[in-house]
């Protein structure tokens, strides 16, 4: 079986792992994939954007199933080109996927079947989200509509923050913004919930907690993501079946009934306060890093999951995980998320040999002349699986350490609400 991913990140370079541990495979495809991906897969230099010549390779090379691994392809429609020319693939139709592609069309469907989530105010330009502010309680949460990466959300403490990301996010630091959220600041604590849906039906695919703030203690800036644990220490049955029945069933709902049928993983970003689950935002993939923390947990053969779920058999599926725990360490290139340079040599990384249980996923790399090198803000994942998350994180930054590279930035207190407390 011949499989193509859309993607060049670490959370590509995971999906590669775990396609490449099911003996169904014969051949893999990234589009255009990473130095890690270049190990177990053939990198094909076609940008995730250019439908026409990702379709004519996937023809001409008779991939059987295409995984669409980040969200602007998905979002810009990547699925239904593929469909109409009678191509699998693995991932969520472009209606489908504006609950990612604008945050206010999730808001809208939040509204109309009362889904928890913050309250919020929609607004057009700068003044008329300035004077909103004036009866406003701070700390508050402004948000570009636009995909940004998952950088385009400021937690604002006062006014004048306030005012700053408003005026950021209107003069196009995010791409054209017509609009902007400004909503409540809910008090609780993060979890990543997923599932995965064959279009008729959808099982749960395990939980992870985030790790969004550049610095230790969670400060700073937003970024992508330096890190996540799995599964989520604040997941238990109660809670699953509140997430279940006032979030994820009622976005299906409105899905069909808008002909947005709904297949691949879905990502419910979510606030627990009280053991109540609140919609914060989603994501129609998988996170990056919670799938290099997830994956690796899965018992099942992956092949087999993703088959099903483009055939519509999901049903016959049941999931199984590995009894272990799961952390993910993000090294990033330092100034990230803000500048940053590129092109560093990574010195050591040919020579580091990974443990059983233990991951490297490459997500901003290239390799030249046998050598790895940095392009991009997060850079390097290292995953290890364990008896314990303490145990699981110290192994993951001794191997950063062996490392050693000098133009690297890194939070050693992954997990720190369930190791540390």
């Amino acid at each position: 079986m011949k499989v193509g991913i859309i993607g060049s990140g670490g959370r590509e370079h995971a999906l590669c792992q775990s396609l490449k541990n099911s003996n169904k495979i014969n051949k893999i495809y990234c589009f255009p994939g990473n130095a890690g991906t270049s190990n177990i897969a053939e990198n094909i230099k076609i940008n995730p954007e250019d439908f026409e010549n990702i379709k004519n390779f996937i023809i001409e090379n008779k991939i059987d199933l295409v995984i669409v691994g980040p969200e602007k392809p998905l979002v810009d429609g990547i699925v239904d080109y593929l469909q109409k020319f009678q191509i699998k693939v693995f991932g969520p139709n472009k209606l489908a996927s504006q609950l990612e592609g604008s945050k206010i069309f999730t808001k809208k469907i939040c509204e109309k079947f009362n889904i928890p989530t913050a309250k919020f105010g929609i607004f057009k330009n700068k003044n008329d989200a300035k004077k909103f502010l004036d009866q406003n309680n701070f700390p508050t949460v402004i948000k570009a509509d636009n995909l940004a990466s998952g950088k385009g959300v400021y937690i604002c403490n006062t006014r004048s923050e306030a005012e700053i990301a408003i005026d950021e996010i209107f003069n196009g630091k995010f791409g054209k913004a017509d609009e902007l959220l400004i909503e409540e600041f809910l008090n609780g604590e993060e979890m990543s919930y997923f599932t995965v849906h064959d279009g008729k039906c959808f099982k749960s695919f395990n939980t992870a907690q985030d790790h969004k703030r550049v610095l230790e203690g969670d400060r700073g800036k937003n970024t992508g993501g330096m890190g996540a644990y799995s599964p989520s220490r604040l997941i238990n049955d109660e809670l699953e079946k509140k997430i279940i029945n006032k979030i994820i069933l009622p976005t299906l709902n409105f899905l069909k009934e808008n002909n947005g049928k709904y297949i691949g993983f879905l990502y419910a970003g979510l606030m627990i306060k009280n053991n109540e689950p609140y919609l914060v935002e989603y994501n129609v993939r998988m996170g990056d890093p919670e799938c290099q923390t997830i994956l690796p947990l899965l018992n099942n053969d992956f092949v087999e999951v993703l088959e099903n779920c483009v055939n519509g058999n999901l049903e016959n599926i049941k999931l199984h995980w590995k009894n272990k725990k799961s952390i993910c360490v993000v090294l990033t290139s330092k100034g990230y998320p803000e500048e940053f340079k590129k092109n560093f040599l990574i010195n050591n990384l040919e020579n580091i040999t990974n443990k059983e249980n233990q991951y490297i996923f490459h997500a901003g790399t290239k390799l030249v002349d046998k050598k790895f090198y940095s392009t991009g803000g997060r850079v390097l994942n290292f995953v290890t699986m364990a008896e314990s998350l303490k145990q699981a994180r110290n192994e993951s930054i001794e191997l950063i350490k062996v490392l050693n590279w000098e133009n690297g930035h890194y939070r050693r207190d992954i997990g720190h609400k369930i190791i540390d407390k």
